[in-house]
């Protein structure tokens, strides 16, 4: 059974088409833009519906918070457990 982290990635995968990665290419910690994985804005908001179909968590890009959140698989994975245990 894939842990939340190991699923994230695939979704990440999935979503943006990255065909060429594999779930063992992207660091749990490594920053998802800029100089880690090099996403862009347009990735983001990919993410965040695919986030938002897969688990019914809302992340509002207008929210401060909302860039934390998105910083790396694990803070993505922190949040969206920290959610589904409300």
């Amino acid at each position: 059974m894939f842990s939340l982290q190991e699923e994230i990635k695939q979704i990440i995968i999935d979503t943006l088409n990255l065909e060429e990665m594999t779930a063992n290419d992207i660091e749990t910690e490594m920053p998802l833009f800029g100089d880690g994985l090099g996403l862009d804005s347009i990735d983001a908001l990919e993410l965040g519906l695919a986030i938002k179909n897969r688990y019914g968590i809302v992340l509002s890009t207008e929210d401060e918070k909302t860039k934390q959140i998105f910083y790396s698989v694990k803070t993505l994975a922190d949040f969206i457990s920290s959610q589904q245990n409300q």
